[in-house]
């Protein structure tokens, strides 16, 4: 994370490479030249209305109906989160919750009567387990503890029981705990004592008499193992003893009992899916890929099973057959393609699989994959007719050496009907985590620039997951150095491409990306003309004050000790250097915000109104981290464009 050195050899590097679609894996990705960047010529172009981009919806979390004749799933086609079902055939849906509050992981009780869900309170995090008759009607609160996180339901299969996820407020870690479905009472099955371990449940036994979880650590360095817990005694196994940080993390169990289909960087320290043998403790490897590998689940009858391979950012479907151990991609658009299922995928007969597909151009919608005739079907309609005939550019994936060689890749948008002058505004989006990766989603915000004329650039930098655990350990005890300048390089990459004028970059980010603008602005002054943070940190000392417990774990491993590691936190807190930010700065933050508490947001304020420096805020009081209400993200979106056409075009 130091200030960018060698800048002439890079751009040297820069002008003489070349672009290619795709890799066979990181090691493989070819340079873009940035004078390959073209912007196309599109007479029917236009801003795209706010309400347009807002009132399409978000549909995911999808779940079959015991008999796999109806499904239900999340949307916020009510401007609101809430739980929705249909007919696996299509048709209309009918919204069986109304609440102002989102409400996730829907799951069905195994007779059908009963779907359980989570939902918190305005965004503050403490879940509670809700259940509304799957027909409709009075919703049921089964656990009500506000200072006690109960989120993740998993039924039995005799459905006499849920097994959740379990965290006091207080607490640094999940445990596991058991729901009597006819007491309604909680029981912890498991005591962890180790401050920066969790535990998440994975699958009940065929007889209900196991469950298998994944004990994992709070860490920015992906390690976990693999055990069996007895239901009735809560006494644990561990399945993938091992040496060293490797991560083992189960996603399924066999219908027989026999097998766990997992996830595992054991093979390569890059992300792979393997059979284990419960009894042999053996695995059986399925792939041997760079890129990004993913566990699914088994079929009804254990006879196929799926996985996800993330490519660059880009995430294809895969279904296996489990005796020839041969994949088959199930063929979807480039974009971010992923099963949906709580706790499957399957329909009961296995002949079906619920498929969710988005990207830059299409918002998320849930589609039913018909195996045998090897056809989708679209299930949910997300866009909004206006959408649906809006011309929208497709992010694409460029390549880009960084200040020390690195090669880091970023998505592109380029507005249509640009003129290669050197007089266009861009934005560069650092994405959260920092152990995340900035995926081909779709995403309203950017949809919402690019079409205004905004160039936005995405970098996967240093820290970013999907590349490796190497690549994801980059920035350890270097939060803000390197992956700032990864950042910087990105906007001289916008530079090179000759339509961007440098003194018309902004940034804007949320969370760690929030943090990254803060960092930018403050540490790198001269290079941003604007910024926008959403809920971002300011200062290391101040987040371990106030936020989440677990997260304080999660921020140690990333920083280190904070009284041995002192000089790295205040190295890496943006505080240090925000009173020499001068771009105008535009803070949003939700007042409920747990993981990023409202107080570092009133520290960036107050920090530049004494400097006498150009910054706004605006809180949202009925949200967290994130903002999740329609008009919330109207207002965000709004002020955001507004904040860019001031400070980037001189509106």
């Amino acid at each position: 994370m130091n200030f960018m050195h060698s800048l002439l050899r890079v751009i040297c590097v820069l002008a003489f490479c070349y672009w290619v679609s795709a890799a066979s894996s990181p090691d493989d990705r070819m340079l873009t030249d940035p004078k390959s960047i073209n912007s196309e010529a599109n007479s029917t172009a236009h801003p795209v209305p706010i309400d347009d981009l807002y009132y399409t919806r978000s549909s995911f979390g999808a779940a079959w109906s015991p008999h796999g004749d109806e499904i239900v799933f999340t949307t916020d086609m009510s401007g609101r989160f809430n739980l929705w079902k249909v007919k696996a055939s299509g048709g209309w849906p009918l919204q069986l919750t109304q609440s102002d509050d989102r409400e996730f992981a829907a799951t069905w009780s195994p007779d059908g009567k009963w779907i359980v869900y989570q939902q918190d309170i305005g965004g503050n995090e403490m879940w509670d387990l809700f259940a509304v008759p799957s027909d409709g009607g009075e919703v049921v609160n089964l656990t009500n503890t506000p200072n006690i996180r109960e989120e993740s339901p998993l039924w039995s299969h005799d459905g006499k029981n849920v097994v959740l996820g379990y965290k006091p407020k207080e607490s640094t870690v999940y445990d596991l705990a058991i729901l009597d479905w006819k007491t309604k009472t909680v029981r912890k099955l498991t005591n962890e004592e180790t401050k920066n371990r969790s535990w998440s449940a994975v699958a009940w036994s065929p007889d209900d008499k196991i469950i298998y979880a994944v004990r994992g650590e709070i860490s920015g360095e992906s390690e976990s193992d693999i055990y069996s817990v007895d239901v009735s005694s809560g006494k644990t196994e561990n399945l993938t003893p091992h040496q060293g940080k490797v991560l083992f993390a189960a996603s399924s169990l066999s219908p027989d009992g026999k097998t766990l289909l997992i996830t595992s960087n054991q093979k390569n320290r890059f992300n792979n899916v393997a059979l284990l043998d419960i009894a042999t403790k053996k695995l059986s490897w399925l792939t041997d890929t760079k890129w990004d590998a993913s566990s699914g689940n088994f079929s009804p009858d254990g006879k196929s099973f799926t996985y996800t391979v993330n490519e660059d950012g880009r995430v294809d479907v895969y279904l296996t057959n489990h005796a020839t151990m041969r994949p088959e991609k199930i063929n979807f658009p480039p974009g971010l393609n992923y099963f949906s299922g709580n706790p499957t995928p399957f329909s009961a007969g296995g002949d079906r699989v619920l498929v969710n597909h988005e990207s830059s151009v299409h918002p998320g919608d849930v589609w039913v994959y018909d195996i045998s005739r090897r056809h989708p079907t679209q299930l949910t309609f997300s866009a909004i007719a206006s959408l649906e005939t809006t011309p929208l550019p497709q992010a694409s994936v460029v390549h880009y050496k960084t200040f020390d060689g690195k090669t880091i890749s970023a998505f592109l948008w380029m507005p249509f009907n640009l003129t290669r002058d050197g007089k266009n505004p861009a934005v560069v989006l650092p994405h959260g985590g920092p152990t995340g990766q900035m995926v081909d989603y779709w995403s309203p915000e950017v949809a919402a620039l690019v079409s205004r004329g905004y160039i936005c650039i995405a970098p996967n930098v240093r820290g970013s997951s999907g590349y490796g655990i190497d690549f994801q350990k980059a920035n350890y005890q270097d939060l803000g150095g390197g992956d700032l300048q990864d950042e910087v390089y990105a906007a001289k990459f916008l530079e090179l491409t000759g339509f961007v004028d440098p003194k018309k970059i902004g940034m804007t980010g949320g969370s760690y990306g929030g943090y990254m603008t803060l960092m930018a602005v403050g540490k790198t002054p001269d290079v941003w003309a604007a910024g926008v943070e959403e809920f971002g940190i300011i200062n290391w000392f101040t987040m371990l004050q106030h936020e989440d417990a677990l997260l304080q774990e999660y921020e140690k491993s990333l920083l280190g000790d904070p009284e041995k590691d002192r000089k790295i936190y205040e190295a890496d807190s943006p505080i240090t250097y925000l009173h020499n930010a001068k771009a105008p700065l535009l803070v949003l933050q939700g007042e409920n915000d747990p993981r990023v508490p409202k107080e570092e947001a009133e520290q960036v304020v107050d920090l530049l109104r004494k400097d006498g420096k150009t910054v706004d805020a605006h809180y949202y009081s009925n949200e967290g981290h994130g903002f999740n209400k329609r008009e919330n993200r109207i207002d965000a979106i709004q002020r955001t464009v507004a904040w860019f056409d001031k400070y980037l075009k001189g509106k």
